[in-house]
């Protein structure tokens, strides 16, 4: 694409508030609706949505984006704030100022992800904090009311879709995330996407307990995939995309199944990120090497420095924190990693560019998808590219004492409690 017509993409592609925000910028922050179009348009395509838990996963992933040409979401999730220096209010400025500092042209979605609603005397502070998230930058958002039963989960997602801008991407959840017990169903999913339907929300993704485990996999079951498949079957006139969350673990040859039977189009990677950035061994997938004794084996002379290694390893044990725990380290060590010499700092950020590269290439198919989110922007002539679908289902049949009622006969699993960081 020429200078012109970048800036001519840049120009109208960007949402309001982001020009708001950063009026000097030329870094292509969009919604996350253009990243899923793009993805949709080439086909078998997956973007990553890299979770950004340090500046060093941050421009690793940015950096790798650039390398494959490839459109990319960046996000944090609602409880990864808790342990990490990213938030929803600073992550949009963080990418920002890394587009602009390396020169990165590539379409990036800043997205919110698991933005958590666990009781319905939540949502009156939601609809205070979800604005103020769009008013720092961000661009998507994953409202995760997976936590309460089905109807409490659907009528927190209509209610709270009011203050969402209509020009973001809107992620819906179904099935508390808890790993290979207390699966999503077709029934429970369509339930979900016909209630939006029925009130006019197109959500863009929805995400499902498909067998996804968030942090460091260990079963070896996995991502069920053909259940993921048959219930993107029964969606299809609804026009929703699947997010696949807890890809950390799983092995290549499975994420290649997803991309390829399914309607996935954003699969979050966090764990993976966070140890390639720190030089932990991992397999090709991204899912970390343990020891005989069940400890992190570090490659010496890559990521951190083995002295700050120690000492967050000898951190970790005197908080009593294993192996899925480390994630915590985050925020205590932020300052220390960041005081690191330049060279140390940039191999933290080549490690991961060199992994997030790789997936987006080799398994996810996403390589060139950057400049079909830039031509779908410049066809639109808009930041706002609208709903995929119309609305099918009747919204008498889908009142609030109606979807009480309906959601009383479900097929559903339940299982046990889940981690919901990746």
């Amino acid at each position: 694409m020429s200078d012109s017509a970048f800036q001519r993409v840049l120009e109208i592609g960007r949402p309001p508030t982001i020009k708001q925000l950063f009026p000097h910028s030329h870094a292509l922050i969009v919604s996350g609706k253009v990243i899923d179009r793009a993805m949709m348009e080439k086909g078998k395509a997956i973007s990553i949505a890299a979770n950004g838990r340090s500046y060093f996963v941050l421009r690793g992933a940015l950096q790798a984006a650039q390398r494959a040409n490839s459109a990319i979401i960046i996000e944090i999730a609602k409880s990864e704030s808790t342990y990490c220096a990213v938030n929803f209010w600073n992550m949009a400025r963080q990418v920002d100022a890394v587009c602009n500092e390396l020169g990165i042209t590539v379409p990036v979605a800043v997205h919110a992800d698991h933005y958590g609603i666990k009781k319905p005397e939540d949502i009156a502070s939601a609809r205070i904090e979800i604005p103020s998230m769009f008013e720092a930058g961000i661009t998507s958002i994953a409202i995760d009311a997976s936590h309460m039963p089905d109807d409490h989960n659907l009528l927190a997602n209509i209610e709270l879709y009011e203050v969402v801008p209509g020009w973001a991407s809107l992620e819906t959840e179904v099935g508390e995330i808890k790993g290979e017990e207390g699966l999503s169903t077709v029934d429970d999913a369509s339930f979900l996407i016909k209630g939006l339907n029925a009130h006019d929300i197109f959500a863009d993704w929805i995400a499902l307990n498909n067998g996804s485990v968030h942090g460091i996999e260990a079963s070896g079951q996995g991502i069920q995939v053909e259940l993921t498949a048959d219930i993107h079957r029964a969606l299809e006139p609804y026009g929703v995309s699947g997010a696949q969350h807890g890809t950390s673990g799983n092995s290549s040859d499975r994420l290649r199944q997803i991309a390829e039977t399914t309607h996935t189009t954003k699969a979050n990677v966090a764990t993976a990120l966070q140890m390639v950035s720190w030089g932990v061994e991992v397999n090709d997938y991204g899912n970390a090497i343990l020891d005989e004794e069940g400890n992190f084996k570090k490659v010496e002379g890559e990521g951190v420095t083995e002295e700050n290694w120690q000492k967050m390893v000898d951190y970790a044990a005197k908080q009593g924190w294993k192996s899925g725990n480390f994630k915590k380290l985050n925020l205590p060590f932020e300052n220390a990693l960041l005081g690191q010499s330049r060279d140390v700092r940039e191999r933290m950020c080549k490690r991961v560019e060199n992994f997030v590269y790789t997936m987006m290439v080799d398994v996810f198919n996403s390589a060139d998808t950057a400049d079909i989110a830039k031509e779908i922007i410049a066809k639109n002539g808009t930041h706002d590219l609208g709903a995929k679908a119309e609305r099918i289902e009747e919204p008498g049949e889908w009142t609030e004492e109606k979807i009480i009622e309906r959601a009383k006969s479900l097929d559903v699993n339940t299982g046990p409690a889940g981690d919901f960081d990746d």
